[in-house]
Parts: C-alpha cells; structure tokens; sequence
C-alpha cells in the first residue's frame, strides 16, 4: 500500500481543528473543575445561620472553629503524608541511579596552567605560586682554562714560529 503524504495546508488545517478541539476541551475541564468545587463547597460548608440572638451566633462561631481545626488536622497529615511520598520517591530515584550505574560524562580538554588549577582545587584562600624553573638547581658551568700559549698574544706566536724557522734552518 502507498502511503501518501499529507500537503502542508491539509496539515496545517488537521493542526488548527485539533487545536480548537482542545481549546473546547479546556474550557470544558475549567467548568467541571468550578462545579466540583461549588459542590463541595455546598456540602461541606453550608453558609451560616445569622439570624438570632448571641448565643446563637456563639454556636455557629463554635460550629466553625471546630470545622476549621478538622480541617487544619486533615491538612496537616496530608502534608506528611506527601512529605512521606516525596521522600520515598528520592530513595527510589536514587536506587535506580545506583543500579543503572553512573555514566561518565566524555572529558573535555581544558588549558589550564598549573598555578590556576591549584588555585581552583585549593580555593582563593591558598595562593600557590607554582613557578618550576625557580626550584630547579642552578648549575654553573665550569671554564676550561686553556694554556696561554693558545688564548696568548698572536705576535708573540708569529715570533716563537720565526725563531723555529731559524733554528731549522742553522742546521
């Protein structure tokens, strides 16, 4: 079977009727949400007798708080009760990290001279100069003395070579 490819305005138009459909369903949602609320509301709190004397409305204040302290107890063990969730969710994702292991992300090459990567594992507070040249031992170089007659003055060269020549040739 062939399958064809939708054009772009067949797409686009699939596209907005959808959109518009959630739109409709949102809104929907949104009257659901305040009708349940108006119920409960209805069911729960029904609105207060304020016709009478003191009394009267010294009970109804009475009728109230109590209704507000069970309230605030329910609150109050929903809150831990979720508290209790959310806790034994980060054990979960942690377990599950621990089982799947730990992959390690790829290095990446970093210029860093000696000096700042001490700096950053040591903090600001330890300010290490790492200069290697400085502890490197100095070594002097020793000068060979080389005879006089070598570094000596060229004339009284040419001179010792003259008196040479004279005394082979005397012979």
């Amino acid at each position: 079977m062939s399958e064809k490819k939708l054009t772009s305005s067949r797409r686009h138009h699939l596209k907005s009727l959808m959109l518009s459909i959630a739109q409709k369903w949102i809104a929907q949602e949104k009257i659901d949400i305040t009708a349940a609320k108006e119920a409960y509301m209805a069911e729960k709190c029904s609105p207060p007798d304020l016709h009478g004397d003191q009394n009267a409305l010294m009970e109804t204040c009475k009728k109230l708080n109590a209704l507000i302290e069970q309230i605030d107890e329910e609150r109050y063990d929903l809150e831990s009760k979720v508290g209790k969730c959310n806790k034994e969710i980060d054990d979960l994702k942690i377990k599950v990290v621990d089982l799947a292991g730990v992959k390690k992300p790829a290095l990446k090459k970093v210029r860093m001279s000696a000096d700042a990567m001490l700096k950053a594992l040591l903090g600001s507070k330890h300010t290490v100069n790492l200069d290697l040249r400085a502890n490197l031992k100095q070594v002097k170089k020793e000068v060979k003395e080389e005879p006089a007659e070598a570094v000596g003055d060229w004339r009284k060269n040419i001179e010792d070579k003259a008196d040479r020549k004279k005394m082979f040739e005397a012979s």
